[in-house]
């Protein structure tokens, strides 16, 4: 079908495509904004939404990042857990350092539990084997909380690139409940 422009209308008017004025063409009002250098943050908007609108392909790697993110996350949980057992045997050691501390008798004779056993030993004894269970329990809850630490350095990558490739797709923050 040949069409012939009306001499009424000027032909600028008229949509390249497909023959029709083009105040009749469909129009998104951020694109045209875009597209006439106006708002660059409507433009941001408009990509972000479409995006979100999006399906979003989950390959293997993909899959891999999200399974190691939920690993990390658990193991975090659990040395939390373990880091405050820890805490809680040292305040007990320090406690007992202050009540040893207290004793005026110098000649007494204290319990001291090994494994399943208690042994005596003198004030002083005990005070020093306190005083050595007191460090490699501290060392101990430093090096736990320092994997943490390297944990939190891994995951706070893994959400970099997980939220980069799935943006409001996923959900990585760790429920308050």
């Amino acid at each position: 079908m040949v069409q012939f422009p009306n001499p009424l209308i000027p032909e600028d008017i008229y949509s390249q495509e497909k023959g029709r004025p083009r105040w009749l063409t469909p129009i998104i009002p951020a694109l045209l904004e875009a597209e006439a250098g106006g708002s660059r943050g409507q433009e941001i908007e408009t990509i972000l939404i479409n995006k979100a609108a999006e399906d979003v392909n989950v390959t293997f790697e993909d899959q891999q990042k999200i399974n190691k993110f939920a690993r990390n996350t658990s193991r975090i949980t659990e040395l939390k857990e373990e880091i405050e057992v820890k805490k809680k045997q040292l305040q007990n050691l320090e406690d007992a350092c202050d009540d040893i501390m207290l004793a005026d008798d110098d000649c007494l004779m204290i319990p001291y539990q090994i494994g399943d056993v208690f042994i005596s030993h003198s004030q002083e004894e005990t005070q020093e084997m306190l005083e050595e269970a007191k460090k490699n329990l501290q060392e101990e809850i430093d090096a736990l909380e320092s994997r943490v630490e390297s944990i939190q350095r891994v995951l706070a990558d893994l959400k970099v690139q997980l939220y980069a490739k799935f943006g409001s797709n996923i959900n990585l923050e760790a429920d308050e409940s």
